[in-house]
């Protein structure tokens, strides 16, 4: 498990330029089968649009990846959209890019950057999110020490999903896999071993991603 960017959740955003509207949605996609799936999805919704130019990247590496200019001139819709999802780094994403013609041509640069507006446009209103492999734990402690490891794990940055209460306080609690035994041990350490931690399954988490600058070139 590698950690990566995508976007929060699926959406869309529009633009008008010279009377075209441009709308972008775009989706969350672990394969080809579901990439290929939402392009239709979207294609039979906005059946009457002049285009629907898509892109999409798979994999940790972007090991699959495929655009389509859908009619507009060759490397002037699809090509931009991938370029967008390239540099923002973003992973296992699909984006369609509707256009409902308004009558007045854009030209080759034009075209270029209407799609590529659309697509980051659509990225910075949806929000990115960074998917990170942590390994959970259960520690589980006696009720007189539950006030300082909450207080501890909160200086530490070390976030408590779930609390139980039993003859005994468990808190699950998630720290990132590289710094599990480091970070399990300064908790023993820390309650003088009177604590008892269990490993728990490695998942990915959600955490906040803030692009910066990374859209400024669009």
């Amino acid at each position: 498990m590698e950690s990566y960017l995508t976007i929060k959740q699926a959406g869309n955003y529009e633009i008008d330029i010279k009377k075209s509207q441009f709308i972008c949605n775009i989706a969350r996609t672990e394969s080809k089968e579901e990439a290929e799936e939402f392009i239709a999805q979207i294609k039979k919704e906005h059946s009457s649009a002049t285009h629907n130019c898509y892109a999409y990247v798979l994999g940790m590496k972007n090991e699959v990846m495929k655009q389509n200019d859908n009619g507009e001139p060759s490397g002037t819709a699809g090509a931009p959209i991938l370029n967008v999802l390239e540099q923002l780094e973003i992973r296992n994403v699909t984006a369609v890019v509707t256009r409902y013609f308004g009558g007045i041509k854009l030209g080759a640069g034009g075209l270029i950057r209407a799609y590529s507006n659309a697509t980051s446009k659509a990225v910075e209103h949806i929000g990115v999110i960074k998917r990170q492999p942590q390994t959970e734990a259960l520690v589980t402690i006696a009720y007189p020490l539950q006030g300082k490891l909450e207080h501890f794990l909160e200086e530490q940055k070390i976030a408590t999903i779930d609390t139980q209460y039993t003859d005994k306080v468990a808190l699950k609690i998630v720290l990132n896999t590289p710094e599990y035994e480091e970070k399990a041990a300064l908790i023993n350490d820390f309650l003088n071993a009177q604590a008892t931690i269990d490993k728990g399954p490695q998942v990915y988490h959600e955490l906040p991603y803030d692009l910066g600058n990374k859209n400024a070139r669009y």
